[in-house]
């Protein structure tokens, strides 16, 4: 086996896990200390959906507060990890011949530095963001995961992070309610079919839309893709885990998947 980076799928939930601390928040901890560390990290997050696809090419990204309706401690929150030019090029020249526009505005929204500010809280990695071409089947976005394996190869880490179940109109407020059984069913078969390595085209994960409940779980994909640049970078054979999982809100996953 060829020696690659780990992979990371995030299950990063509410904006309000970066000033909390619980079981999810502790195992993205726990993945920053336990993990070797990368030269660089590769973030993929829902929140940054575009059309076509970009990275975030600048020395300094800003911290993105891409939410409201939340405490002020959490608008006062930065995440000043230093971007990377280089990797960017990299990134553009592994995605090859895909056009990729080295974005002078982003930053990093909070999909990204919510759960990396957990694992490396010191900022001191650099951190490129890759966005999701929302004008793009699943499979593409398996693909361009694909061609991202040769960065894990030289010391990149694949941070992805989305919910792979995000219904934000069936979510409760009510501590006591129970998951969906759409919700549970969707969680569990992603979770069944993450070793899947079979032809690609057949992917249970890249045809997701086949599962009965898939419409509820995923109203919208941006929060599912991410998921799929992991997958794609795996390695046949390669392990795979599961470092989290549970079912907050009655409706939103927050399954994180670790390959290699």
């Amino acid at each position: 086996m060829k020696s690659l980076m780990p992979a990371l799928f995030l299950g990063h939930g509410s904006p309000m896990n970066v000033l909390e601390e619980n079981a999810y928040t502790q195992s993205w901890r726990e993945l920053g200390q336990n993990l070797p560390r990368p030269k660089g990290i590769i973030a993929v997050s829902a929140h940054w959906y575009t059309r076509g696809t970009a990275v975030t090419a600048m020395e300094k990204p800003r911290t993105i507060h891409d939410f409201g309706g939340f405490p002020q401690a959490l608008f006062d929150t930065r995440y000043p990890a230093p971007g990377s030019p280089a990797l960017a090029k990299e990134i553009a020249d592994a995605l090859a011949p895909v056009e990729v526009v080295q974005d002078q505005a982003w930053g990093l929204d909070h999909g990204a530095w919510g759960v990396l500010i957990k694992m490396y809280p010191r900022a001191d990695i650099p951190v490129v963001q890759l966005s999701v071409d929302g004008t793009k089947p699943a499979a593409y976005h398996f693909a361009l995961g694909r061609r991202l394996t040769a960065l894990r190869e030289r010391g990149y880490m694949i941070v992805a992070s989305g919910n792979v179940v995000h219904n934000l109109r069936m979510a409760s407020r009510d501590d006591s309610a129970k998951p969906h059984g759409w919700a549970v069913s969707f969680n569990h078969y992603v979770r069944e079919h993450l070793a899947w390595e079979g032809p690609v085209e057949d992917h249970p994960l890249v045809n997701f839309m086949q599962h009965e409940g898939a419409a509820l779980a995923n109203p919208t994909p941006e929060h599912y893709l991410p998921l799929l640049y992991v997958l794609g970078a795996r390695e046949p054979g390669e392990t795979i885990s599961v470092p989290a999982d549970g079912l907050e809100m009655a409706a939103i996953s927050m399954l994180s998947v670790r390959v290699g």
